[in-house]
């Protein structure tokens, strides 16, 4: 459809639809924290599952040790792949919220006044960390941190495997 396809109502229409965008955005940023706290939730879990084993050094298997070994090599396996599927899923949601905020720019071209594009000119575009840090840019470290304790357990647990501690 073109603009004069809508008539008188096309200013209506198109406010209606820029603040649809706009909440559509807003959703995308709480989606986004709500997946931040499900890799939380489930890395917690699984480093809580790893303590509570290895603490009451529990197994259902007659060989205690090489039971051990692998459910811990399971659980750093795991943990490390959360991690990365984590990590894919900050990329992703600062992709798609990039995308969003550059459409809702565009639009505001055509309002009386662009408030979103003049608070990312006051922040200096992102460009300035001094003015405005990207919570993307602190957020993606997160899962990269978090992995550290499940590469030292794979390679804690591979060793032991091999040599046969």
């Amino acid at each position: 459809m073109k603009k004069d396809d809508y008539g008188e109502n096309y200013g209506q229409h198109f406010l209606e639809q820029y603040k649809l965008y706009v909440e559509m955005a807003d959703r995308i940023s709480i989606r986004r924290e709500n997946t931040n706290r499900l890799y939380i939730a489930l890395l917690s879990a699984l480093l809580a599952f790893f303590s509570l084993t290895l603490r009451l050094n529990i197994s259902i298997f007659v060989d205690l040790r090489a039971t051990n070994s692998i459910l811990f090599l399971s659980v750093s396996v795991l943990g490390i792949a959360l991690c990365f599927l984590w990590y894919i899923n900050i990329r992703s949601y600062r992709q798609l919220n990039t995308g969003k905020f550059k459409i809702i720019l565009e639009m505001e071209k055509y309002l009386p006044f662009p408030c979103y594009g003049k608070e990312w000119e006051i922040l200096g575009e992102g460009k300035e960390s001094r003015k405005y840090l990207q919570l993307t840019r602190v957020e993606k470290y997160i899962p990269i941190i978090l992995s550290i304790p499940y590469f030292l357990l794979l390679i804690y647990f591979l060793t032991k495997i091999i040599c046969g501690f």
